[in-house]
């Protein structure tokens, strides 16, 4: 469950509310005035949040080129792969 805490708590309760982040693996909403002002969340959390955007962007990329008719064979997405490889380049270029 999301917990939502002043922004005093920041720097009254800081380490109260970084093992907090931590151990719920949740995000924290700090108010300022009662309004919803940051988001706090563990660097766990974090490197997950942008590992499955990044996984997220590239799904969305491979669903436009099939949508946009640009795909090839298997066989020669792997025969560039090998080739790349032997050269020593990214798969990718």
């Amino acid at each position: 469950m999301e917990a939502i805490r002043p922004s005093s708590d920041l720097q009254n309760k800081y380490l109260e509310i970084s093992a907090l982040t931590r151990e719920s693996q949740e995000p924290v909403f700090i108010t300022v005035n009662g309004r919803e002002d940051t988001v706090l969340m563990s660097h766990v959390q974090y490197e997950k949040m942008k590992t499955e955007l990044k996984l997220w962007k590239m799904l969305a990329e491979a669903l436009a080129d099939v949508d946009n008719d640009r795909i090839a064979p298997v066989e020669d997405t792997f025969s560039d792969i090998r080739k790349n490889l032997l050269m020593g380049k990214p798969h990718d270029q």
